[in-house]
């Protein structure tokens, strides 16, 4: 199959085709991820994207039936350098050409996938057309031209009803964004009763399930097209210990009345460096996100900044000064190699059990700004 990927300006760029024969219309993003594709094209995050792999062989393990981290594919096509059509992993089930063919999502190879990076690190994401079925440019650019992109991703990329995980331990309402897999099974790690709620779901429908505490997941699109979510988000953090992931960490800062911007080209990879505030250590971590809070417009409304990115200065996480709500931008269960992070999910459920047993209390933050944590401006 041929492959071909037209971007807004007119820029072709064309390869080899793979996976389901499609032409597919999106946001152009890429990810410095070495491994982890099955987890990065099965994250809801990346509904709506087209992903440029940075890293030049993708396919090489193969795909598993553990790493998915929701039900099929959201992202909307895949380019690569190379693939492996013929993995080598004892877990491995099929092939990521197989794979893309059965979950209807087109792929290309064979491209400069370098410049691709280059021309979005320069000029930030943009509108893409992915196609592996032989269409002229004519065509494509014709295509293109009829779709708008949408910013509201997260109103049907989780689930549509609610369920229920059975636990032991806390009640945790999770507010369904798009959660990845891993959030829920970290949740149950610690014997939590997991009720996750559509997005939509009322604070009253949540609060009448009586949870112990509210969990706000990640999830695609611009934080301020979820409407409902951050209406819901206003009433519950008055009431439940929360602890919010990427998009809920976002939802939470307009909760409380501040504002999100949208990144030039975003941050997706396993290599982030981050600084938490409060225990003057950093750590190495996932993100995928193309959004960040702004850190003026939540300094005061209650909000203090706890953690920030150490290549341009973004929030990374934030906590209320007196109520027992935190969030963070990365994804602690991510897991890059170090679990570095690993232990907010702990904090979560020893602040629950603190507001519980009547001993909460907030701890004092460092304050410490972008300049003085970089040693220089941000670029951000």
């Amino acid at each position: 199959m041929d492959g071909l990927l037209l971007l807004e300006d007119g820029t072709v760029y064309r390869g080899k085709g793979f996976g389901h024969p499609a032409t597919n219309i999106g946001e152009l993003v890429f990810n410095t991820s070495m491994t982890g594709y099955q987890g990065i094209l099965t994250d809801p995050s990346y509904k709506g994207q087209v992903i440029n792999m940075t890293y030049p062989l993708i396919g090489n393990y193969g795909v598993s039936d553990i790493d998915n981290q929701s039900e099929k594919i959201h992202a909307f096509g895949l380019i690569t350098r190379d693939i492996a059509f013929r993995p080598s992993n004892r877990c491995s089930v099929m092939g990521i050409a197989d794979w893309l063919a059965a979950q209807r999502v087109p792929g290309i190879y064979n491209v400069d996938t370098r410049s691709i990076t280059k021309k979005v690190r320069t000029e930030g994401t943009v509108k893409c057309l992915i196609s592996n079925r032989g269409i002229s440019k004519v065509d494509a650019r014709r295509i293109m031209d009829s779709v708008t992109l949408r910013l509201d991703y997260m109103k049907d990329a989780g689930t549509i009803k609610k369920f229920e995980i059975p636990g032991e331990g806390y009640r945790i309402a999770v507010y369904d964004f798009g959660i990845k897999t891993n959030i829920l099974k970290e949740l149950s790690a610690r014997g939590c009763h997991v009720v996750v709620f559509p997005y939509g779901a009322s604070a009253e429908e949540i609060l009448r399930e009586k949870p112990d505490g509210l969990f706000l997941s990640n999830g695609p699109g611009d934080p301020e097209a979820a409407s409902e979510g951050i209406e819901a988000a206003k009433i519950l953090i008055e009431k439940l210990p929360t602890f919010g992931i990427c998009m809920g960490h976002q939802v939470i800062g307009l909760a409380v009345g501040g504002s999100t911007y949208k990144l030039k080209f975003g941050h997706r990879g396993a290599n982030h460096g981050v600084i938490d505030l409060d225990t003057g250590r950093s750590a190495i971590t996932s993100q995928n996100h193309s959004y960040a809070v702004n850190a003026d417009s939540v300094v005061g409304k209650g909000m203090a900044i706890t953690h920030y990115n150490l290549n341009d200065g973004t929030v990374e996480g934030m906590k209320h000064v007196s109520k027992p709500v935190f969030s963070v931008q990365y994804h602690p269960e991510g897991s890059p190699g170090p679990n570095d992070s690993n232990g907010l999910f702990d904090r979560f459920i020893n602040m629950i059990s603190d507001v519980k047993n009547g001993k909460f209390k907030v701890s004092p933050v460092a304050g410490l700004s972008p300049h003085v944590v970089m040693g220089g401006g941000t670029d951000a």
